[in-house]
């Protein structure tokens, strides 16, 4: 969700060309495509709580920075586009 609000708001209006499925640019779409890989094999299994709060990070530290940077902007906006996720989110991270 919050690669999409990312996407929609930086990348299509700069004019990125939409490539990948869910309307997101390519760039986006691999950022995407990366985060799943590496949650999907994250040895931390259920007990893990946020990427934030873990001591083993996994994301190479390019990825890192491009994550942190759509969490950034996307963070604020999850109310607006997905109050529901966004509410669950920040009872997790308590």
């Amino acid at each position: 969700m919050m690669v999409g609000i990312y996407c929609r708001g930086n990348c299509r209006r700069a004019g990125g060309i939409v490539t990948y499925k869910g309307g997101l640019c390519e760039s986006c779409g691999e950022l995407l495509e990366y985060a799943c890989r590496k949650i999907d094999a994250c040895g931390m299994g259920e007990r893990k709580k946020s990427c934030r709060k873990c001591p083993v990070h996994c994301y190479r530290p390019e990825m890192r920075e491009k994550i942190r940077a759509v969490m950034r902007y996307a963070g604020p906006r999850m109310m607006f586009y997905h109050p529901v996720a966004a509410i669950r989110h920040l009872i997790d991270e308590l």
